[in-house]
């Protein structure tokens, strides 16, 4: 990745979703401050490409408290990534980047093969696309492949992992590198009953609003008792453990 021919400067799109236990705008500052140490002195043009007004807020504000940021020019569109696009094609305008990421994202996206082929044709010569989604090998894949049909969705989301992405590039030919990023989660309160915590987490991992209170007892049932099988999680010193491993795949033009 390099400036862009002719040009002293590195244009970096950025599709926003908070990755916790990160904040809106703390793991784009954290990828900028490596660009920035990477081509000191070069201006960096950052575009933000984000729906919701409340995560956009939350990151000009932490933008606001940062230092060292004078080459780096915000951009922020409250848009999604396909309103971006069509937006794009009706200006007819054909915006090459350096780098694009697309961190925790692509579940809440319609058509993931089309999203992904449209921003990889607007990647430089040198430039990469960065996805970050939960890993093939995490206790996530497991879960939703196993109940994600029965769980009672409230809002858009994709269960899909690493696994399904890399079908999709080499399905379009598209050269990649992945890169496991091993984590876990403490997942102890949702075995607590009455856990305030314990029940939203249990949303979180089944991306389903009031699951307590919304899910049929039975499947309730069968996700507690998957949940702390070997294959989602681990028990150590008394807690239960979830395999929140990430994958890191970087795409090639």
């Amino acid at each position: 990745m390099g400036p862009a021919a002719g040009d002293n400067c590195l244009r970096v799109a950025l599709l926003l979703c908070v990755m916790l236990p990160f904040s809106p705008g703390e793991i784009d500052l954290l990828m900028l401050s490596k660009v920035r140490a990477r081509y000191p002195g070069v201006t960096i043009n950052n575009e933000v490409i984000e729906p919701n007004a409340g995560q956009i807020f939350s990151y000009k504000e932490r933008v606001a408290k940062t230092s060292n940021l004078e080459n780096i020019k915000f951009t922020w569109h409250k848009e999604t990534a396909h309103k971006y696009e069509s937006r794009m094609n009706a200006e007819k305008e054909s915006k090459k980047w350096d780098f694009i990421h697309m961190v925790q994202m692509l579940y809440y996206v319609e058509d993931i093969p089309a999203t992904i082929r449209y921003f990889h044709q607007l990647l430089e010569a040198q430039a990469k696309l960065l996805i970050i989604l939960v890993s093939g090998t995490s206790g996530w894949e497991t879960l939703w492949k196993k109940y994600g049909s029965r769980l009672p969705l409230n809002d858009l989301c994709s269960y899909i992992t690493s696994a399904d992405i890399k079908v999709i590039l080499d399905s379009a030919g598209l050269k990649h590198q992945l890169y496991e990023l091993p984590s876990h989660m403490d997942i102890t309160s949702c075995f607590m009953e009455g856990n305030t915590d314990g029940e939203l987490l249990l949303d979180f991992l089944t991306e389903a609003c009031e699951f307590s209170k919304t899910a049929p007892p039975e499947l309730k049932q069968q996700i507690m008792e998957e949940l702390r099988k070997p294959e989602c999680s681990e028990e150590r010193d008394g807690k239960v453990l979830f395999n929140n491993n990430l994958s890191a795949i970087v795409i090639e033009p």
